[in-house]
């Protein structure tokens, strides 16, 4: 699984401290398992939105904690939310243990 950060890009690198809703809850969490690599893909994009849009109508930092889960199998899943992670400003990794 990957945790992340998505939300104002300015402030996705500056957020060291964990936010007042520290966990991911479940409008954060996305399980990919059973999912093709394009029905991940627009799964991925379609919750964007909805966690951008999350971020941006909480407190500052405008930044969200969100858990993505991917099955084990053959590691696709793994290497497209990887690069869907790199290709997208408004996401970035969660420092380690920040949550």
């Amino acid at each position: 699984y990957f945790i992340v950060q998505v939300g104002e890009v300015q402030n996705l690198y500056k957020t060291t401290k964990p936010s007042r809703k520290s966990s991911c809850s479940a409008s954060t969490l996305l399980d990919l398992h059973g999912f093709t690599r394009d029905e991940a893909l627009e799964k991925l994009d379609e919750s964007l939105t909805a966690w951008v849009d999350t971020a941006m109508r909480g407190a500052y930092p405008f930044v969200v904690p969100a858990k993505i889960v991917c099955g084990c199998g053959n590691q696709v899943l793994s290497e497209t939310v990887e690069k869907w992670i790199r290709e997208n400003a408004q996401v970035a990794n969660s420092p380690k243990g920040l949550f």
